[in-house]
C-alpha cells in the first residue's frame, strides 16, 4: 500500500554567504525530488537530499519545505549530507568538493570553497563522500583523504593524506570510537586508524592499517565498531580482529548510525540493528516499486528510506511493508529536454538526441505537466511506448489536446492529459527512415512541432523525403512536403531537422544539420536554404530559430547568432544573406555572441530576445540586440547550470521558464503579450498603500516594485496626470523600453506598462487620485483608468 504526501512550497529564506544569495523575489525553482542521494534525521526533522536540492520533513507537523538554488544553494551535484544538533547545521557535500552549511531557523547558507579551490588536489579527487561530526570538528571523507573543518570557527584545519608515502587515497567514511579515528579506505588500503590526541596526524606514518582490501563503510554504535568490505560482508572489529557477521545480497550503499541504531542500506533492503547487531527491522523492496534504495535513517520506530525514483519512503518497524512516499512536488527529473509554457501551464519532456539528431540510446522516461502549481507526472509505461519525447505542441483552439514528438516512434497525442494515440507510419502520413543496409528497420524520427494560427500542426521528420508535414486535428488530414529540391538523398544528405518557426507570411523556417536554415512556403511550393560562408552563415548546423514581432528571423548555430531581416522577399531576392549583430564593447565593435553554441531563442511580448547557450547561461537582449538587459549564469542567478537546454515564455504572465541540464527554474520578467483591444486593461496595485512600498524604484525590471498597467494593446501611448490634468508621466510603445539602462520612470513592455511612481521632475508623487489615459495609436481606441495613491 502506498500513500503519497506531497506539497509544493517555495520558501523565502534569508541567505547569508559570500557565495550564496536569496533569489526568491523574482525566481522560482522546480526541482525533482525523486532521486534521493542521502537522508538524515535531526530531533525534529528529516532531511532528504536529491541531486541538487534539499527538502525537510517535520516529524511533528509533517510539513515539507525546500532549499534550492532559489534560496542560495549552488545547484551542483550532491553526494552526501549530515546534520549536527549542537550547531543546528546541515552539512551538504558535493561531487566537485564544495561544501555548503545551512544553519539556524532562518536557513542561512555558507558556501565553503576551500577544497574546490585547492590547486594541489586533482579535480577528480575532490568528491565529498561523508561527514563525521565530533566535538565541533567535521572529519570530511574525500577521494583524496580526510580534511578537518572547525564548525565553531568556520575554518579548515589539517588535511590527512594517509596512503603509502603520504599519497592521496579514497576515504569512503570515518567514525570515532574511544578517541581513535577509523577510516574506511579504497585503493586496497583497508581500515586506517589513528589516535585523535596525536598532534601529528598529517604524518601518514601515524596511521595504522587494519585488515586488507577495500572497505566502503566504517561505523561505531555505542562501544562497538562495524565495517563493511566490498565483498559485501559486514564485520565487527575488536582489538584489531575482524569477525564476519553477515553477507549482504548486494553491496551496501549507505551505512550510518541513527538514534543509537546501525542502519545499512542495499539496493533492495534496509536493515536496522541495535548496538549488539540484533536486527530490529528490515525493509524489503517489493516488485510493486520499480526503484532502488539509496540511503536510509531512523527516527524512533520509523524508517525513512531514500530511493532512486520514488523520493523518500516512510515505514515503521512494526509494519515495514506499508509505505508512504514523502517528497515535495516537482517534475520527474531535473534533466529536462524540451519545455512548453502557456496559459499558466508548463509541459516538460525528457527525451534526447545528439546535435546530429541521433536518438540512441533511446530514453524511456515519463512526462511532466505543471498545472496551477501542481505537478502531474505520467510514467513511461503509460505513454503507449513513446520514447525520446521532445517538442510539445498545444492545440491553440483546443488546449486540452497536446501533441508530443517522439524521436523514434512518431507523435504522441494526449487529450485531457491522457495519452490516447501514438501516430506513426502505420496510422498516419508519418514515415520511417529507410536504411539501405537494413530496409526492415523502423524509426519515425519526429522532432520540431508547432501549430500555426489556423490550427494546423506542422511537424518535422528526420531523414525522409517529405521532411515537413501538416496535420489537421479537426479533419485528420495529413499533407507532406518534399525537400528533394535541396536534399536529393534524404537519408544521406541531411541528418535531421530541429527547431521550427512560422512567420507572418506562412513561411516555415527550419533549422537543419547540413543545410543550415531552410525556408519553405507551401503556397507556390517555394523552398530555399542558407548554409554557406558566402551567405554569412557561421555554421551549417542551425540549432534554434525564432521569428520576432517585426517578422525578422533570428537563428542560432553552434558557432554564433545571425538575423535574417528581410523574410518577406527571401524567395525572390537574388542573393539573400543573414547578418551578425555588431555591438560596441568599450568602444570596440564586436560580434554579438560570436562563436557561442546557441541552444535556444525565444521572443517575449515586448520583442526582447531570450537566448540560451551551451555553457554561458542565458542572455536577455533588447529588441535589436544592442543592449544586454540581463546575462544570467550560475554565479549571479539561481541557474543550476550554464548549459541551457530550452526556454519557454508564458505570454499570459511573462514568466520565463529555463530548463538546464541540472534543473528547471523560472524568472518573472513582468512582461506579457499585448491584447487585441483595451477593454480588459487594468491597473494594480490599486489603491497604492504605504505598506506596499512599491514606489520610487529606479530599476523597472524589478516587477515587485512599481505600478503595473496590464492588458494594453501593441502600440499605445499612455499619459498619467493628476486630477487637475497636469502631466505626471508618459510612455509610448517601442519608444520607452524597460531595459535596465534606459532610466525611464515609465515604460511599456509588450502588454504591460510599469511606472515607478515618479513624476517628470524625478520625484515620487504625492497622495491623490491619478488618471491613466491609454490611446491605441493604430485603432484610436482609448481607455481611462483611475489610480489612488496613499503615502
Amino acid at each position: 500500500m502506498i500513500k503519497q504526501i506531497t506539497t509544493l512550497i517555495f520558501l523565502v529564506f534569508f541567505v547569508l554567504s559570500s557565495h550564496a544569495q536569496d533569489f526568491s523575489a523574482l525566481w522560482q525553482g522546480y526541482f525533482s525530488y525523486y532521486n534521493i542521494k542521502d537522508v538524515v534525521v535531526s530531533t525534529t526533522k528529516v532531511y532528504g537530499a536529491s541531486e541538487n536540492a534539499v527538502f525537510t520533513y517535520d516529524l511533528t507537523t509533517k510539513e515539507l519545505e525546500t532549499i534550492t538554488t532559489i534560496e542560495g544553494l549552488s545547484g551542483q551535484t550532491i553526494t552526501t549530507i549530515a546534520y549536527n544538533e549542537t550547531y543546528q547545521a546541515l552539512l551538504i557535500g558535493y561531487a566537485n568538493g564544495l561544501i555548503e552549511i545551512v544553519s539556524g531557523s532562518e536557513n542561512k547558507i555558507l558556501s565553503v570553497v576551500d577544497i574546490v579551490d585547492k590547486q594541489t588536489i586533482p579535480p577528480n579527487l575532490k568528491r565529498i563522500n561523508h561527514f563525521n561530526v565530533d566535538n565541533g570538528r567535521v572529519y570530511i571523507s574525500t577521494d583524496y583523504g580526510v580534511s578537518v573543518y572547525n564548525l565553531e570557527r568556520l575554518e579548515f584545519g589539517d588535511s590527512y593524506f594517509i596512503g603509502s608515502g603520504g599519497s592521496q587515497i579514497r576515504v569512503e567514511q570515518t567514525t570515532i570510537l574511544n578517541n581513535s579515528i577509523y577510516a574506511a579506505c579504497g585503493d586496497n588500503n583497508a581500515i586506517k586508524v589513528a589516535d585523535l590526541s596525536n598532534p601529528n596526524l598529517i604524518d601518514y606514518q601515524q596511521w595504522q592499517t587494519l585488515g586488507d582490501g577495500n572497505f566502503v563503510a566504517v561505523e561505531s554504535v555505542e562501544n562497538r565498531l562495524y565495517a563493511i568490505k566490498t565483498n559485501q560482508v559486514i564485520y565487527e572489529i575488536s582489538n584489531g580482529t575482524f569477525t564476519a557477521l553477515f553477507t549482504y545480497s548486494g553491496l551496501p550503499l549507505d551505512t550510518k548510525t541513527a538514534n543509537g541504531n546501525l542502519v545499512v542500506t542495499t539496493e533492495t533492503n534496509v536493515y536496522v540493528y541495535n548496538s549488539s547487531f540484533t536486527t530490529l527491522a528490515t525493509a524489503v523492496l517489493t516488485s510493486e516499486f520499480d526503484t532502488q534504495f539509496t540511503s536510509a535513517t531512523v527516527a524512533e520506530n520509523t524508517m525513512f528510506l531514500g530511493t532512486s525514483s520514488f523520493g523518500v519512503m516512510k515505514t515503521t518497524f512494526s509494519n515495514p511493508s506499508n509505505f508512504e512516499v514523502v517528497r515535495p512536488e516537482g517534475p520527474l527529473m531535473n534533466d529536462a529536454f524540451k519545455i512548453e509554457a502557456g496559459n499558466g501551464d508548463l509541459w516538460v519532456t525528457y527525451g534526447d538526441y545528439t546535435v546530429s539528431y541521433n536518438p540512441f540510446p533511446l530514453r524511456s522516461f515519463g512526462l511532466s505537466h505543471l498545472v496551477e502549481e501542481n505537478w502531474k507526472n505520467t510514467p513511461y509505461d503509460s505513454l503507449l511506448t513513446a520514447k525520446n519525447l521532445n517538442y510539445v505542441a498545444v492545440n491553440p483552439f483546443k488546449p486540452s489536446q497536446v501533441f508530443i514528438s517522439a524521436c523514434h516512434q512518431g507523435v504522441l497525442e494526449l487529450n485531457d492529459e491522457v495519452p490516447t494515440l501514438l501516430l506513426d507510419h502505420t496510422n498516419s502520413a508519418l514515415e520511417s527512415l529507410v536504411v539501405p543496409s537494413a530496409p526492415n528497420e523502423i524509426s519515425v524520427r519526429q522532432t520540431g512541432s508547432i501549430f500555426d494560427r489556423n490550427g494546423l500542426l506542422w511537424t518535422l521528420t528526420c531523414r525522409v523525403d517529405k521532411g515537413l508535414k501538416s496535420y489537421n486535428p479537426s479533419t485528420g488530414e495529413w499533407k507532406g512536403y518534399s525537400f528533394s529540391e535541396i536534399i536529393p538523398d534524404a537519408f544521406v544528405d541531411e541528418l535531421g531537422f530541429g527547431d521550427i518557426a512560422i512567420d507572418r507570411n506562412g513561411t516555415k523556417w527550419i533549422g537543419s544539420f547540413f543545410k543550415g536554415i531552410i525556408g519553405y512556403n507551401e503556397n507556390g511550393n517555394s523552398i530555399r536554404n542558407l548554409n554557406s560562408e558566402d551567405q554569412n552563415m557561421p555554421s551549417s548546423v542551425v540549432t534554434a530559430v525564432a521569428v520576432d514581432n517585426n517578422n525578422q528571423l533570428w537563428l542560432g548555430t553552434i558557432k554564433g547568432l545571425r538575423v535574417l531581416y528581410n523574410t518577406s522577399s527571401f524567395f525572390e531576392e537574388p542573393n539573400p544573406t543573414v547578418r551578425e549583430i555588431v555591438v560596441l564593447d568599450d568602444g570596440i565593435p564586436q560580434e554579438l555572441l560570436s562563436n557561442q553554441f546557441i541552444t535556444d531563442i525565444k521572443i517575449d511580448g515586448s520583442n526582447n530576445k531570450w537566448i540560451g547557450t551551451l555553457d554561458a547561461g542565458v542572455f536577455y537582449f533588447s529588441p535589436d540586440g544592442q543592449e544586454t538587459i540581463y546575462h544570467f549564469t550560475t554565479t549571479n542567478s539561481p541557474l543550476p547550470s550554464n548549459f541551457i537546454k530550452d526556454i519557454s515564455i508564458d505570454a499570459q504572465n511573462g514568466k520565463v521558464y529555463i530548463a538546464t541540464e541540472k534543473g528547471l527554474v523560472s524568472f518573472n520578467s513582468g512582461g506579457s503579450d499585448p491584447k487585441e483591444e483595451l477593454a480588459s486593461a487594468y491597473v494594480y496595485p490599486n489603491p497604492v498603500r504605504p505598506e506596499y512600498d512599491v514606489l520610487g524604484a529606479n530599476n523597472l525590471n524589478d516587477i515587485n516594485k512599481g505600478v503595473k498597467i496590464k492588458g494594453i494593446t501593441e502600440n499605445v501611448n499612455i499619459k498619467i496626470t493628476d486630477i487637475e490634468g497636469n502631466l505626471v508621466a508618459e510612455a509610448q510603445s517601442r519608444v520607452n523600453l524597460r531595459a535596465s539602462r534606459s532610466n525611464n520612470n515609465f515604460a511599456i513592455d509588450g502588454g504591460t506598462a510599469i511606472w515607478n511612481g515618479k513624476n517628470l521632475a524625478n520625484n515620487i508623487v504625492a497622495s491623490g487620485v491619478y488618471l491613466i489615459l491609454i490611446s491605441d495609436l493604430e485603432s484610436f481606441e482609448t481607455k481611462v483608468l483611475k489610480l489612488l495613491i496613499i503615502r
